[in-house]
């Protein structure tokens, strides 16, 4: 059978940056910080007090008054994000063969505040009397199963958990489920909503935040002085579509899906292989599947966490999977804007991706000050750049070793 061509015809997105895809996009272009003091929680006896948070969300505006109580923040994310890129994609169900409409959502942790919350509640009154849905507000694969009763997709309804690689991995396996003819569309991304006091101390810990109070040196990749990551939130939503059914019905085709690659560094629960073979491997594959020389990719969207052991692994990866041309292409790291989304980070920054070869824009790695040799390459510090870009990649790798890599094309019919 031949591989089917999978466009993407609407996106949404709830970030940091902006409660749209719109405005979080519009933020990007104009080089915006959305990390800020933490304000969910006290953070006085914790000594992470930065996050990215979502300000000003209104779950109503999305999901029935009723329904709020009973839903985690991430599913309500999700949902927001759903909604925005089904009306931006211009998808009539009723016009649909629901059974070939599908959902890959991921989280890579799922309802963490209603977890807390409850723990809480049940120390203190007995754990007979947590909530009711305690269970379905906290599960992983809530979000992509709200989304599936919202739009009446009865296809494959799943959810990635590989951690930060998670919304990467839905984005590709959606591609591969339309590529190879088991769906004609599919609600693709990812959610997270874990700043929390409980999530951040665990990763404080875990000595993997950073801890100062200077937003613009807080999520700083590929900087010598980086010393951890910002924890983010929020959600981003692609339709993908296969090219024809999306030619068919007129759609507005924003970009092409070409190429995933996944492996995993089988090496260590957290720490990545220092010599970023495990990650080269997924961009590799990413870009054999499609086809595509590796001289042809113009912009990496790297997953640059901030992290030591991360941005000079992922910079050793990028050098093995492109070799020379790893000097001319541009990479850089949009969680020096938005911070850290988990399971969602794949997913927003592949949105992000697609505008970038939308827009032909190259965002931009802000914050950055102090080179570092083992992060040597063009990372587009501070500034975002207008580029005639045909090809960008974009990067996630998870603690458990997974790593995974999607290659997006600029439209062209």
């Amino acid at each position: 059978m031949d591989k089917r061509r999978v466009v993407i015809t609407g996106m949404g997105a709830v970030t940091p940056l902006g409660l749209t895809l719109e405005e979080s996009w519009a933020a990007v272009k104009a080089d915006t910080c959305g990390i800020g003091p933490i304000t969910q929680y006290d953070t006085t006896n914790q000594k992470v007090k930065l996050a990215g948070e979502v300000r000003g969300f209104n779950p109503e505006q999305y999901i029935d008054k009723r329904e709020v109580r009973k839903t985690d923040r991430f599913v309500q994310f999700a949902l927001a994000s759903a909604a925005q890129a089904m009306e931006h994609s211009g998808l009539v169900m009723e016009n649909e063969n629901s059974q070939r409409c599908g959902v890959v959502f991921a989280s890579g942790i799922g309802g963490f505040s209603t977890v807390q919350n409850e723990c809480l509640k049940g120390n203190e009154k007995g754990y007979d009397r947590v909530s009711p849905y305690f269970i379905p507000m906290a599960i992983s694969n809530m979000a992509a199963g709200n989304i599936a009763i919202r739009f009446g997709f009865h296809g494959m309804c799943t959810c990635p958990v590989t951690a930060c690689a998670s919304g990467t991995n839905a984005v590709g396996d959606a591609f591969r489920q339309i590529r190879d003819g088991y769906a004609d569309v599919i609600l693709a991304g990812g959610s997270e909503a874990t700043v929390t006091s409980l999530a951040v101390g665990g990763f404080t810990s875990l000595h993997a935040l950073h801890t100062g109070s200077d937003p613009k040196r807080a999520s700083i990749p590929f900087d010598k002085e980086r010393s951890g990551f910002v924890m983010g939130e929020g959600a981003a939503a692609l339709v993908l579509e296969e090219y024809e059914h999306a030619k068919a019905r007129g759609a507005n085709i924003l970009a092409e899906v070409v190429g995933y690659g996944c492996t995993c560094d089988a090496h260590h629960i957290t720490a990545p292989l220092p010599d970023g073979s495990g990650a080269a491997g997924a961009m590799t594959q990413a870009l054999a599947d499609a086809g595509v020389d590796a001289a042809s990719v113009d912009y990496i969207n790297a997953h640059g966490t901030s992290t030591a052991m991360n941005d000079a692994g992922e910079t050793a990866a990028v050098k093995l999977a492109f070799g020379e041309h790893a000097k001319e292409l541009a990479i850089s790291s949009t969680k020096s804007m938005t911070g850290h989304l988990l399971g969602a980070s794949g997913a927003v920054e592949a949105a992000f991706t697609a505008m970038a070869l939308h827009d032909g824009f190259i965002p931009a790695t802000l914050g950055y000050q102090v080179p570092d040799e083992a992060c040597d390459l063009d990372i587009v510090p501070n500034h975002g750049r207008e580029a005639a870009i045909r090809y960008a990649m974009s990067n996630s790798l998870g603690f458990g070793g997974h790593n995974a890599s999607i290659l997006l094309k600029k439209w062209e019919e």
